[in-house]
């Protein structure tokens, strides 16, 4: 059986119809493009309301069993963006270590990287890591803290991700 990883693009407007899922595809694409081992997606995309995304991330990790969970947009200070407040209320551990990667990454391009907060956590046996909403930025961070994040599924017993090592290489201590 395939592991199941889940893509959550958090956008009122994109939701609505407004405009086209660009963030969640461009996660797709990257997660196909760095890891070998094959995989099944979970996707949806949905409004920036606490409530929903909390019930989301829930089903994701509870029910459809997702080894991990990226979610993309809502990471702003805007008053719609609760994406890390909804992570932090289903997670039992939080991961602040992504979030300080992903900020120190994103400040080498923008001054504005200090607003976003971006977070991770561990919900049972499911990481959830918090990306901003635009794919340049989807990409910039998910290459930072991507090394890490096989590793870290292994430690809560999730099942093994390999990767395409010329591609993007992961870090597992050596036995």
């Amino acid at each position: 059986m395939s592991p199941k990883i889940g893509v959550l693009n958090i956008s009122d407007r994109a939701s609505a119809g407004i405009y086209e899922d660009t963030p969640g595809k461009a996660c797709v694409a990257l997660l196909r493009e760095w890891l070998t081992t094959p995989f099944e997606v979970d996707y949806r995309v949905i409004p920036d309301e606490r409530p929903v995304i909390e019930a989301e991330l829930r089903r994701m990790a509870d029910e459809a069993g997702c080894c991990l969970v990226v979610t993309t947009g809502g990471t702003g200070p805007a008053l719609r963006d609760v994406t890390p407040e909804a992570t932090a209320e289903v997670c039992e551990k939080m991961m602040p270590g992504f979030g300080e990667l992903m900020r120190a990454t994103s400040l080498k391009y923008v001054p504005t990287a200090i607003l976003s907060r971006q977070t991770a956590g561990i919900r049972g046996r499911t990481l959830i890591v918090n990306l901003p909403g635009r794919p340049k930025a989807i990409r910039e961070n998910l290459e930072a803290v991507f090394p890490a994040i096989p590793y870290c599924i292994d430690l809560i017993g999730g099942p093994r991700l390999e990767a395409n090592e010329a591609v993007m290489k992961v870090f597992r201590p050596k036995a």
